[in-house]
């Protein structure tokens, strides 16, 4: 990822429902959630949502396809894990020891079990 890309991720997650809704979606996991769904859970109109939406979308951290008249939507782990890695790509000064803590906070069994996320 280059520092525009995660800019534009950075600026999308800046935005407190945008982020609530991308923390929605990574919980939701790969089947994702339906876009009215979402729009509920968050109380906000659907067409709120949408732009939201199309906001992590366009910024490569959400995905979405069709299923007859329903649109779902997914956190784009690709994106996700770009974006992290961006951040982290000068991490530690060439010790990754400096950062087991780190990297151990954000593994999937640490936050299941309640670890900061």
């Amino acid at each position: 990822m280059d520092q525009d890309k995660a800019v534009a991720a950075l600026a999308a997650l800046a935005q407190d429902t945008r982020l609530s809704v991308f923390r929605l979606l990574v919980k939701a996991g790969p089947d994702g959630m339906i876009a009215g769904a979402l729009a509920q859970a968050m109380d906000v109109p659907p067409s709120t949502m949408s732009h939201h939406l199309a906001k992590l979308e366009q910024a490569g951290l959400a995905t979405s396809w069709r299923t007859s008249r329903l649109i779902h939507y997914a956190a784009d782990y690709a994106g996700m894990q770009a974006l992290l890695g961006f951040l982290m790509a000068d991490c530690c000064q060439g010790d990754p020891q400096m950062c087991d803590s780190l990297l151990s906070s954000i593994r999937c069994d640490a936050v299941s079990q309640g670890a900061p996320a």
